[in-house]
């Protein structure tokens, strides 16, 4: 082991050992951006208006004949931080299931899509939602009733993963 360390370091030049070629490299990017005009958004006045592909709050999917959720319950397992809980109940309508319970703990969720992916329903995606605010810790575990929203308003989104899905 010892020895390949050894042929490494003789095969640097001087100049290399000193690390100053790439000082310089740094140095030089950082310049080249320090002069250049900079963008700042002015943010309650100019609201940032994200993409389709912005992943932002999760939200259940409401369409006109309910909710797509069929509380499979695949996205409380996939979650990495345990934000979600789903308890599921049997129904007369054509799906079986339906979710009774449906949480997200906010303050837990760390906004990495993973319930979005393996929802089989597309009934779970994440919004273009991005300022969020809690006053206590209670108010950020948001129910069915908080999560349910119109298929209109996310458009965007069921569009952008009908694309690359």
């Amino acid at each position: 082991m010892n020895n390949t360390k050894n042929t490494e370091a003789e095969r640097l030049n001087f100049m290399e050992k000193l690390y100053l070629p790439e000082i310089a490299k740094g140095l030089g990017l950082t310049m080249k951006y320090m002069f250049k005009p900079k963008f700042t958004r002015q943010y309650p006045e100019e609201r940032f208006e994200p993409t389709g592909s912005y992943r932002g709050r999760p939200v259940l999917v409401d369409t006109t004949g309910g909710e797509r959720c069929v509380a499979c319950g695949l996205c409380s397992r996939v979650c990495p931080a345990l934000a979600i809980e789903v308890q599921a109940s049997e129904t007369e309508r054509e799906k079986e299931r339906y979710p009774v319970k449906f949480e997200i703990n906010m303050l837990r969720c760390i906004f990495c899509g993973f319930c979005e992916e393996v929802c089989p329903e597309e009934a779970i995606v994440m919004s273009k939602e991005y300022d969020i605010v809690f006053t206590s810790q209670e108010e950020a575990i948001l129910g069915k009733e908080d999560l349910l929203v119109p298929e209109e308003q996310l458009q965007d989104r069921l569009e952008y993963l009908a694309e690359y899905k």
